[in-house]
């Protein structure tokens, strides 16, 4: 079994390569999928996802050739008159990049200022079992929304 510590670093280490960082997009693993992928030595990640301004995904770390983890989420936008998908992207990244590259964790919650919506993120857990959701409110209304779970996969 991997460190919780170094399975942390790792978590917070691919997502700031991928989705934040506008990653490199890796050919369809499944039929219609979006997939964007990291990997260092015998750590690999891949987020994988379907549909655009409503969506579903699925992120895996396999370690040493095994999976280990998996993270899966559900998105969309709850007000289309208040954010669209390209402005909820913007908030999400910025926010995201923010609580990876500062804060060095993907977990612990975070309220997010930002020019299009303030952004909520409220989970409980550690990364071995935890879930969550994640929001945009435009004007004291949430507009976007997300859930998400996950945690170690033991086979």
């Amino acid at each position: 079994m991997v460190d919780e510590e170094r399975l942390n670093a790792f978590i917070v280490e691919a997502k700031s390569q991928t989705y934040v960082a506008n990653g490199m997009r890796l050919p369809s693993s499944r039929a219609g999928s979006h997939d964007i992928g990291y990997a260092r030595g015998e750590w690999r990640y891949l987020d994988s996802y379907f549909g655009g301004t409503d969506f579903a995904g699925q992120a895996v770390i396999w370690f040493m050739g095994e999976p280990i983890w998996a993270m899966n989420y559900f998105g969309r936008i709850t007000d289309t008159q208040l954010i669209d998908a390209s402005k909820a992207g913007c908030v999400i990244k910025a926010a995201l990049m923010h609580l990876y590259i500062d804060h060095k964790r993907f977990l612990g919650g975070l309220e997010f200022d930002h020019a299009f919506g303030r952004y909520t993120d409220r989970n409980i857990g550690t990364s071995s079992h935890f879930s969550g959701q994640e929001n945009i409110e435009v004007g004291g209304t949430v507009a976007y929304e997300l859930d998400y779970r996950g945690g170690l996969v033991v086979a």
